[in-house]
């Protein structure tokens, strides 16, 4: 389905909630002799325009990202406002968040958000970074077992 939905079969990155995103980059950074990466705090709401479940939100939160070879691992602990990724970690602790794809551009995700959604997909939440990201994740629970993150 993703294939055909997406127009992809390469999954680029695999978001964790976290309670603490420092604990737990070392932990990565030590058992794969990697180097410990900057952690960064997303953007205000001024910046992301983030929506939750249909409703701006200011959430925010700290993120850690180790780029393996074949894909990226993103570390995120929320720190601010209602968000998918709060809401995770209140219902299952650290745990898997999200399976990502980049779709080759914005306007190529948004033009297959109406697809995604018609497959039962319900955009859950979204938001922007500069200059020109955006992000949407999309509730697969239900049907796949996670959300999936759709990148540009």
């Amino acid at each position: 389905m993703a294939d055909e939905l997406t127009g992809q079969r390469v999954i680029t990155q695999i978001g964790i909630i976290v309670r603490d995103v420092e604990a737990k980059a070392r932990a990565w950074s030590e058992i794969f002799g990697l180097p410990m990466p900057t952690i960064s705090t997303t953007d205000s709401y001024k910046i992301t325009h983030s929506e939750y479940r249909g409703a701006a939100t200011h959430a925010r939160a700290r993120l850690a990202f180790f780029r393996f070879e074949n894909i990226t691992i993103e570390l995120i602990e929320p720190v601010d406002g209602p968000s998918t990724w709060a809401d995770q970690l209140e219902a299952h602790g650290d745990s898997l968040h999200h399976i990502a794809f980049s779709l080759g551009g914005v306007d190529a995700m948004m033009a297959k958000l109406p697809a995604l959604e018609g497959a039962g997909l319900k955009l859950v939440q979204r938001g922007d970074w500069a200059p020109d990201g955006r992000y949407l994740y999309l509730d697969g629970v239900d049907r796949l077992g996670a959300i999936l993150e759709m990148l540009p």
